[in-house]
């Protein structure tokens, strides 16, 4: 989860402007974590916790109101709206990391995610992407190779993975939806090398580059199980310590070991 965290800080800066490229900064002193992030560690305080996916999404988020909420997620926030709203927008997705981590099996995953999804996004699109990004990272973390993932993903879900960070990135642009920033997240991981460099294409292909980034980060810490120790650094740095003691809890108890490992050695869990 703490890979969704640091994709979300990484890309901020570049959400909206955004770049082509992939030697970029990773971070500078804009960097900060948005309503990724905070969405994110209010569903692994539900897990945690195991209270309701609406309780913990809006008493965590209300305690961050600037943190880049779209326009009608502030209104449910604020009580405005009461139901959800039938998004299909790429919220669902950012947020949906825990579940994939904390979750044993492909169809306790499927039905989790859903339940985060439907609290605001229950339009099919937006239960779609939130589904395929929990499947993803918990594929990741129980072992499945590149192919497994990407034919697991195209089976279940219709997505067009067969595709590269090259054949993207020419005419891509800013997007919200689900069903166009979920298959490119996926493909940003699956055609990476590291961790870093999942996150680097993901922000590359200049669109929703938080969003992009904290899916994209999700699914490369669950498969790579290796973030650079200066990369946690940054995100402890910049995450405050209520929503840092979340996320400290959430690893305890669903952490993947190596992560896990490096955040001990770094004295931060």
């Amino acid at each position: 989860m703490i890979g969704a965290i640091a994709g979300d800080i990484i890309g901020s800066v570049y959400e909206h402007s955004p770049i082509k490229i992939k030697d970029f900064p990773l971070f500078s002193e804009e960097s900060r974590f948005t309503d990724d992030s905070v969405l994110s560690v209010a569903v692994a305080h539900a897990i945690t916790a195991k209270s309701s996916y609406k309780k913990a999404v809006r008493e965590i988020g209300n305690r961050y109101p600037e943190a880049g909420y779209g326009s009608t997620f502030i209104l449910w926030l604020f009580s405005l709206i009461e139901d959800s709203y039938n998004s299909w927008g790429n919220g669902a997705a950012m947020r949906v990391s825990p579940v994939g981590f904390a979750f044993k099996t492909k169809a306790k995953v499927l039905k989790e995610a859903e339940r985060t999804a439907e609290i605001t996004h229950n339009h099919p699109e937006g239960i779609k992407g939130a589904c395929a990004a929990a499947l993803a990272v918990f594929l990741a973390k129980n072992g499945a190779d590149k192919e497994v993932i990407e034919s697991e993903i195209e089976r279940e879900f219709g997505y067009d993975l067969d595709r590269t960070v090259l054949d993207i990135r020419p005419d891509y642009s800013w997007e919200s939806s689900c069903q166009k920033t979920v298959p490119e997240a996926i493909v940003s991981f699956l055609d990476s090398v590291s961790y870093e460099d999942a996150v680097r294409n993901a922000v590359s292909l200049g669109g929703d580059s938080d969003t992009l980034a904290c899916i994209a980060g999700a699914i490369a810490e669950a498969y790579y199980r290796d973030i650079p120790e200066e990369i946690l650094l940054e995100v402890r740095n910049r995450l405050p310590d209520d929503l840092w003691k979340e996320l400290r809890r959430f690893y305890i108890e669903y952490g993947i070991n190596e992560i896990a490992g490096r955040l001990k050695k770094a004295r931060m869990l």
